[in-house]
């Protein structure tokens, strides 16, 4: 059956965070929630329990859960009680589905109006199905946290074990001869080519699928097939390259490139293609260390989006440890990634559940 709708001005009403500035709060046990999450903690708390936190300004609409009294600051709304009999915890999740970032008003700076969120529609079952809606949602949702935090702790595995092997690098420095990047790796730079997307065609690979470690298949883009040979004037990436992101708030960015028949590499993004002294994986890593990235971000240049030159990229130095020790490490990276290939598609899969019953509960399909 399906629920009924109303407006959720009907159901609840959004209260006004208060202000609490960093310097004034006391530690303590408290959560303080600004727009997007925990920003800090406090003795007191402005609310007496379960509490739904909404983003007012900056992240505006942004939906958060606590599950016990916390303190919301005057960016945010929040609602610990219903004018209606009501489950909070299904409101919470009727909150996610219904989206409310996309009623921003304001371009300069984002805020939400409630009378704009009062106006929405949502399905309003019975409580007994409110409840049981919650219990369903509630396991998908647990089900996804753990799968998603079991795959951030397998992403420490290698960082330490990087260590394990080569130290930092600047201990790695002092132990292994160095050499500048450039010397050891070669450059594919497409950072001033804009390329003419197209629903299918050739994959090209954006910043936005390289994360911090690993490529993320999506999104998928592409380029004209016809276009290809053109782009291969500049160099063609190769499966194995470290894709390295050159600018904006992914700087320094990096993963390897998976094994693609053809690919193609969108703006603000430089493949390293290691030479014969240096391996993948252990160029990757050396990478993504912190005093690496610290270097990278001291050459930067720019002001709102910071970049680095092709030319200071290659110019600072990495350790150069023996092949062997290399790809020894390199074994221990292939074992490592293959988990966390398994690991990915056990989170997405989690993901696409609670995806799939929390919209199902959003249209009122509420089956057993």
């Amino acid at each position: 059956m399906k629920a009924d709708e109303i407006q959720l001005g009907e159901v609840c009403e959004f209260l006004y965070g208060a202000s609490l500035k960093e310097e004034t709060r006391r530690p303590g046990k408290v959560p303080v929630y600004g727009s997007n999450g925990v920003v800090g903690w406090h003795q007191r708390a402005l609310t007496s329990g379960p509490t739904i936190v909404i983003g007012r300004k900056g992240s505006i609409g942004e939906v958060n859960w606590s599950n016990k009294p916390c303190f919301p600051i005057d960016t945010t709304y929040y609602i610990e009680k219903t004018k209606k009999p009501c489950d909070l915890r299904w409101l919470f999740f009727t909150l996610l589905k219904l989206d409310l970032t996309r009623l921003n008003k304001s371009a300069a700076v984002p805020g939400l109006n409630r009378d704009d969120a009062y106006e929405q529609l949502i399905p309003f079952p019975n409580l007994c199905d409110q409840q049981r809606i919650a219990t369903r949602l509630e396991q998908a949702d647990r089900l996804h946290r753990t799968r998603r935090y079991a795959l951030e702790l397998g992403g420490r595995i290698l960082p330490a074990a990087f260590l394990e092997f080569f130290g930092s690098p600047s201990e790695a420095a002092k132990t292994f001869p160095s050499s500048e990047l450039g010397a050891v790796t070669d450059f594919v730079d497409y950072r001033g080519i804009a390329p003419n997307k197209t629903a299918s065609g050739v994959r090209l690979v954006t910043a936005r699928n390289i994360k911090r470690g690993y490529f993320e298949i999506d999104p998928q883009e592409f380029i004209p097939a016809e276009e290809y040979s053109s782009w291969m004037n500049r160099g063609m990436p190769r499966p194995g390259d470290v894709l390295f992101t050159t600018e904006g708030h992914t700087l320094g960015s990096a993963a390897k490139l998976p094994a693609f028949d053809r690919v193609a590499l969108a703006q603000r993004l430089i493949a390293l293609q290691p030479g014969e002294q240096i391996t993948s994986d252990y160029l990757l890593y050396v990478i993504l260390h912190q005093s690496f990235q610290d270097r990278v971000v001291k050459h930067s240049t720019g002001s709102a989006a910071r970049g680095i030159s092709s030319k200071n990229l290659a110019d600072l130095p990495i350790p150069l440890p023996p092949l062997s020790l290399q790809r020894k490490f390199a074994g221990v990276a292939r074992r490592v990634e293959c988990l966390r290939l398994v690991q990915r598609e056990s989170v997405r899969r989690a993901e696409h559940l609670f995806q799939t019953l929390l919209h199902r509960s959003f249209v009122g399909e509420i089956g057993d």
